[in-house]
Order: structure tokens, then sequence, then C-alpha cells
């Protein structure tokens, strides 16, 4: 940063500052003054594959998979498992081969809430040389052997581009996909551990996800008990995957929107939902029937962006551009939505393109990770960048790194309604939020959603509330993290739930 230009940007008394002492060597270091206000992204660092589908597991790693080493489209030859407790370096990564048979790529995955493995369901097959059409295999990923087997248990319907989530009773649902290229898959089934598959015959529908919305559709569990579902047409659905299944028609309908424009729940029965034409409207499920209201400021259209929210609820919008996996307006400079006021922050510049196959994911320690892109795109991204939100750095313009809490006990597991000890290093601690871990891929994070917590403080002793219904957190994995009176949150606890 020259004298010059640091003039212009900050006011005299600020600019002063800056060529002084400690902030000096800060800036000669490479930290930048505004971290505080806009974060950072980190060095581009190498990827043994393109991550198009990455899962968060219940140990901290991150499961991903989607290409060769090469960023080739195809999930049949290799997955990758990073710890990001060692690093971004080589060694951090664990790439082993597939050999269940199946090609993974564009399946859907969730981590199951019993048992914590990941359920792999679908992906594509290559017919008379011709790729993307679909299987019905279902494979699970053992995060305690780091093994990716089959589960033996085909679903009843071949999925390419499948959505899965975690219901309130503890089931995974799993909507849309395609049969073939030309055959949509537009009845719904479901999961249970230990017993295998049902299929929803009675809830078959092609607007809600079949041949009109069958590509990763957007569904979340609802507060009312059901799963709701918003489509890129605009209509809106309440689906209940009891038995065979009841399919509700709500009387929302909402602007147009693209099956590669993202959405996501930010906080209990409400969803940030992007829309075509520089549009994003929130979504609020909570009362009888749902409604939507306008979102100002988006600033442009991304397709292929990703939203994820973070450790503090508010939410990290990345990636993208105006046209469709071409680098024609690539927003390389992210934003932060806060929900609390409806406004918008412009945040840190990436170095590269994230469009088609990119992913966001937040992680244990708060960061965010972004990575891959292509297979195909303008460029083929054997990388990622993570991103350091404004919280983890000090409120000045050091550009350094602030002090943070940490958790020093908490429970492995959890129920609804039953409150739990948690200590701190601390005392003072000023929230507590619940994050579920993430399972992103093409825009979506399955089971994504945020939820502070109450919670009463003794000294560095806290006695913290659960959430009282699994209608609003569903069964499974969470982190826990407590925030210090800074604002600085600790690296969070996984915690079961249920």
């Amino acid at each position: 940063m020259t004298t010059c230009r640091t003039t212009r940007l900050v006011p005299t008394r600020i600019a002063k500052a800056i060529v002084v002492g400690a902030t000096l060597s800060a800036l000669q270091a490479g930290a930048a003054w505004d971290t505080y206000v806009k974060g950072s992204f980190g060095p581009v660092v190498n990827w043994p594959l393109i991550p198009i589908h990455v899962v968060l597991l219940p140990d901290g790693r991150v499961l991903g998979y989607g290409t060769d080493g090469q960023g080739n489209q195809t999930g049949q030859f290799t997955y990758d498992v990073w710890d990001p407790a060692k690093g971004t370096g080589a060694a951090s990564h664990l790439t082993l081969p597939n050999t269940t048979g199946t090609d993974t790529f564009c399946s859907g995955q969730i981590v199951l809430p019993a048992s914590g493995a990941v359920l792999l369901t679908g992906g594509d097959k290559t017919v008379n040389n011709v790729r993307n059409y679909s299987v019905n295999d279902v494979n699970l990923f053992d995060y305690r052997s780091s093994a990716l087997y089959s589960a033996q248990q085909p679903m009843s319907f071949l999925r390419w581009y499948p959505t899965v989530l975690t219901t309130a009773a503890g089931e995974v649902l799993v909507l849309g996909g395609r049969i073939d290229p030309d055959t949509p898959a537009p009845t719904p089934e479901v999961y249970t551990e230990g017993k295998g598959w049902r299929s929803l015959t009675t809830a078959a529908d092609d607007n809600a996800y079949g041949i009109n919305n069958w590509s990763y559709p957007r569904a979340w569990q609802a507060p009312n008990g059901k799963v709701f579902i918003a489509t890129k047409l605009g209509g809106t659905y309440f689906l209940d995957p009891a038995g065979t299944g009841k399919l509700e028609k709500a009387s929302l309908t909402l602007p147009a929107s693209d099956e590669y424009l993202t959405s996501l729940m930010y906080a209990p029965g409400k969803i940030l939902s992007f829309r075509k034409l520089n549009k994003a409207v929130v979504i609020d499920i909570n009362g009888a029937t749902p409604k939507a209201t306008n979102v100002t400021g988006v600033g442009q259209d991304r397709y292929h962006g990703s939203a994820t929210v973070m450790a503090d609820g508010k939410v990290f919008v990345s990636g993208g551009s105006f046209v469709s996996n071409v680098a024609n307006g690539v927003a390389y400079t992210a934003k932060i939505w806060n929900p609390a006021n409806n406004g918008w922050t412009t945040a840190a510049t990436a170095v590269k393109m994230r469009l088609y196959h990119s992913v966001s994911m937040l992680l244990p320690d708060g960061r965010v990770l972004t990575a891959g892109g292509g297979a195909p795109g303008p460029v083929i991204n054997l990388n990622g960048e993570i991103y350091t939100p404004p919280y983890l750095y000090k409120q000045d313009i050091t550009g350094t790194l602030a002090t943070r809490p940490s958790i020093t006990s908490a429970p492995a597991t959890a129920t609804w309604g039953s409150p739990i000890t948690v200590t701190a290093n601390v005392s003072g601690i000023s929230k507590v939020t619940l994050v579920k871990t993430g399972s992103v891929t093409h825009t979506v994070d399955f089971d994504q959603r945020f939820l502070n917590l109450g919670y009463t403080a003794s000294g560095s002793t806290l006695k913290v509330n659960m959430p009282t219904s699994a209608n609003v957190a569903p069964p499974g994995y969470y982190m826990l993290f407590v925030f210090n009176s800074a604002g600085v949150p600790s690296v969070a606890k996984i915690i079961k739930l249920g």
C-alpha cells in the first residue's frame, strides 16, 4: 500500500496512525487495515481434486469429491479428506481411491444424524460414451475409518442432482434429480437408518421437484413440522414426509429464480433466497402462511455463487458471475448481509473466480472454505481460498487477529429442551450460537441453519438452552460457538443433537 493510496482511502488521523510502529509492521506483513470490516481471503492453496461436493464430518475434517486429480469430471476414482487442523499443505489431505464402482459426480450427500456416516445418494453414469445419465446407488462414508463403501440398499429411483436433507423425525428426505437426460424423478424417497428406503408415492409432483424443478430443489425442514420447498419458477410447497407423503401448495408466489442461484436458511424459519434480475427475498415460514419481503442492495446476479451463514449469524455471499459459468461479470469481491438491519457490507476480494462446481462452507474455527470451480468451466480450479471473517480480527486498523475465547468443556451430545453446561476460558461471554454442520454442492448447503441460544452465566460457566424442537433444529451434528465480550468466537465444539 503506497502513501498516496493510503491518504485517499482513509481519514487523515488514521493515515497518520498507519505509518507508525506496530501498525506499519502489520501492513508490511501483508495485513490490510480494514480487515475488521471486510475480513480477508488467505492465499490460494492447492487441492487434490475439484471439491464439487464437501461435507463437514463429525470430527471436524472435510470430505470432498467430484473429479479426478486433473480436474476431469468424475467421482469414480478418488475422494479426499482434508484436516484443517493440519493446515493446507499436502500432509493435511488424505486422498483415497473410490472402490465402490459408483461415479458420485453430482450426487447428493448428507451426514446421517444417528451414526454420523455420510450418506451419498445417486450419481453419474456413462451410457454409450455419453455422460450425465443416472444411478440409484447408495454409498456410505465412515469418518472413523475414512472408508467409502456401498450401502447395499439402492433407491427405487435413479437420481442425478438430488437434494437431501434431514427431517425432524431424524430421517433423510431425497427430492428431485433426474432418471436420465429426458426424465425427472418426481417421487421423493425417505431413508431411515437401520431400516432402509420408502417412496412417498402419494406426494409425487412435477412442479415441486419434478420436470419443472428437478435440479437440486431448494427445501428445508420447517418449524411447522413439514418440509418447505421454494421452486425456481416461484411456486412454494409444504411436504409432509410421514408415511407415503402429502404435498400441499402454499399461497406464496416468489419472483423467478434459477437452479444456480443460491438460497439458505439463516435463522429459524427464515430463508434468504436469491432470485433472477438482481433480486433477493427473505421468506418467513414461521407463521400460518409463508411470507416474503424484498432485500435490496444485492449488487448483481451471482450465478453459481454461494451463501454461507457464519458463526455470528451474518451471511457471507461469494463467487458467481453475471452469466452462468461464463467469465462475464465475475464477482471476485464478496459481500456480507446482516439480517439485523437488512444491510450489506463489502467484504474482501478473492483471487480466483468461483463459478460452476465451486463451494463455500463454514469451518469449526469460524473461517469459511471457498474452493473449486470447473469440470467444466472457464477455469479449472484445483485450489481453495479460506476466508477469515471480520469477527476474527481486532476491531482496529492493525489488521491483526483478535484473542479468541476457548471452550474448555462441553458435552458431546444434547437433547431438545434440556440445557447443557459449557465452560470457557474467560468470563463475559456475550453470545452463544449453534450452526448445523455443512453439506454443500451446486450452490446448496442442504442442512444449513443457524440459531442464537439463550444462556445464563456464572463466571466462566454457562448454562446453555438447547432448541426446544426438532422442527427448528433437526437431529444431527452442530457447531457450538461462544463469543467473548469483544464479539470474537471460539473454535466450535461439535455436538450431536438428538
